[in-house]
């Protein structure tokens, strides 16, 4: 079926069935939808639609888009392809077209990059950073604490509603991407810290307001991701850490300090909320590198 659907309607449907159908992030939305607009947009001016594009257009519109007039990182090329090949599926899914003039095409090989990651003796000297004679840093102590024992994401963290913790079972129920639900054990350490915080720096910090949050600020809002982006850097300050940091640095490290100590990949996955194995593997070239590291710098013959 080839019926005459304007791109911007067939562009329109795609995206909600993608997002139906998978749960991706608005972000990588709003990207798609962008490359998308892009390829409508090359092809109305050869006078050709989406429903009537051949393989011979989609990869002259992606040879042009990653061309080096265009200045573009091989990792957005590789991103516009996917969704390219992605919208083709679901017009041939939907009855658009017969065929998949995407099938062949070609995506840039990607350099794999390493997350950074923290040392077990960075890790300890940031989370002893805070001063915990104070409310902030006692709450910056138990989101640090948490954030190290679960490896969640710092949206994740800083989105918990307090009933969402079970400190009796040290047990946090976390919902990630898509909507996915997964419990997520906390351990001991994370559990005495999180207990000190809600038992005296939380109702401090309310002083008397009602929050479904369970990190706070000073005014009783909520805590948002970029603030406690900005606290991590400070702290990294306090603890002398020179390793370039990122929101997930944390993540990194529960992940691969976990797979040092002979953690399941399959485990590390579940732990994680990553839908796919592969996603986690990145974490086993981490601590092969660490290994190797460790390796040449102790071994005589290293």
């Amino acid at each position: 079926m080839n019926e005459a659907v304007a791109d911007d309607v067939i562009i329109a449907r795609f995206l909600d069935a993608l997002w139906l159908a998978s749960g991706l992030a608005q972000a990588t939305l709003s990207a798609y939808r962008n490359d998308l607009n892009q390829l409508a947009f090359f092809l109305a001016k050869r006078g050709v639609s989406l429903l009537n594009a051949q393989a011979a257009h989609l990869e002259k519109f992606l040879e042009k888009e990653s061309s080096s007039e265009a200045g573009q990182h091989a990792r957005t090329t590789a991103r516009r392809a996917s969704a390219v090949r992605r919208l083709y599926r679901f017009l041939m899914a939907a009855r658009y077209r017969a065929d998949d003039p995407s099938a062949q095409l070609e995506t840039p090989k990607l350099p794999q990059k390493l997350p950074q990651t923290l040392s077990e003796k960075e890790v300890d000297a940031l989370l002893n950073a805070p001063c915990i004679e104070e409310d902030l840093g006692l709450r910056d102590r138990a989101m640090l604490e948490l954030l190290y024992a679960t490896g969640m994401r710092v949206s994740e963290l800083v989105e918990l509603p307090l009933l969402r913790l079970n400190l009796n079972a040290a047990i946090v129920r976390v919902v990630g991407k898509g909507d996915k639900e997964r419990l997520v054990p906390m351990g001991e350490v994370a559990q005495q810290w999180l207990q000190r915080y809600i038992d005296a720096a939380r109702p401090a910090l309310l002083d008397g307001a009602v929050s479904n949050a369970l990190f706070v600020t000073r005014r009783g809002a909520a805590m948002t991701r970029q603030a406690f982006w900005h606290i991590i850097k400070r702290y990294a300050l306090v603890a002398a850490i020179r390793t370039p940091l990122s929101p997930h640095t944390l993540r990194h490290a529960f992940a691969t300090h976990l797979l040092n100590h002979g953690a399941d990949l399959r485990v590390v996955q579940l732990l994680l909320g990553h839908a796919a194995i592969n996603t986690t593997q990145i974490y086993t070239h981490v601590a092969k590198e660490r290994l190797k590291s460790l390796h040449t710098r102790h071994h005589p013959r290293g």
